[in-house]
């Protein structure tokens, strides 16, 4: 095993089912679909200030590690997060979201990729670096300083260099079982409480559509937040849904 494979086992991979494995493999995600590495993708360009809003947000206000920064090698530029211990898929898609919800509130969902994601929790983004064979391109992690100069070509024409790529991952550390937790709940969408029912009045059943005029937060972020939250039952936030498609944000006030 070179530096390289050592860094991403240590980082993001989990140790092969089979115990008659001797490759030193590791994969993504687990049997039980759990996962170490959480990586969000913006595309659509590949924007560094955009993205490093999350950067930056994670160390400062959740008192989170940096993750990695990666080019796709197609049209993408990705944060990958590592957890010291894997964590369900679900929760890591929760995690992913909320942190969208907090950092790019006003980001188009199209040029979002989170993997896991709510909707799809046994997708998984493919391990950095590789070639894609499409173009003869390649993924690689980069360094912060250089992250802005991908905007317009994510990728590399050659092959990044192994010793490289181990340098940039053995800076980085795992976050810590405690630490992830206290971040989930800083990034936990805030409860409404619902208003008090005058004697003798019926209850009016919970709709997106009566949340969004009843609370005195901006509508379209308190359906985003509902929407977005693993914890509220999914029928709620199919209402969400339908609500948002139902009243698209207004003309001149488009999503970036």
């Amino acid at each position: 095993m070179n530096r390289l494979q050592s860094e991403l086992h240590r980082l993001y991979l989990l140790p092969s089912a089979d115990p008659s494995d001797t490759s030193q493999g590791g994969r993504l995600t687990g049997p039980a679909g759990d996962v170490r590495a959480l990586v969000m993708e913006l595309a659509s360009a590949a924007d560094w200030d955009v993205l490093s809003q999350v950067w930056r947000g994670v160390q400062v206000d959740l008192q989170l590690p940096a993750p990695a920064i990666a080019v796709s090698g197609t049209d993408g530029l990705q944060l990958w997060f590592s957890l010291q211990d894997p964590v369900d898929a679900s929760r890591a898609a929760a995690f992913l979201a909320r942190l969208c919800l907090r950092y790019l509130p006003d980001v188009a969902p199209a040029r979002l990729r989170l993997m896991p994601s709510a909707t799809a929790l046994d997708d998984h983004a493919a391990l950095v670096p590789a070639l894609q064979h499409a173009t003869g391109n390649w993924s690689a992690f980069v360094a912060p300083d250089l992250a802005p100069v991908f905007a317009e070509t994510p990728w590399l024409d050659i092959q990044p260099g192994n010793e490289g790529q181990a340098d940039l991952l053995a800076k980085l550390e795992p976050i810590k079982p405690t630490a992830f937790d206290a971040a989930m709940q800083r990034l936990a969408p805030a409860v409404v409480e619902p208003a008090a029912q005058p004697a003798g009045t019926a209850a009016v059943p919970w709709s997106a559509e009566s949340a969004s005029v009843a609370t005195d937060i901006d509508p379209r972020c308190f359906l985003q937040q509902v929407l977005n939250d693993e914890t509220v039952p999914l029928a709620l936030r199919v209402d969400a849904a339908k609500a948002l498609l139902q009243n698209p944000r207004p003309a001149g006030d488009q999503a970036v």
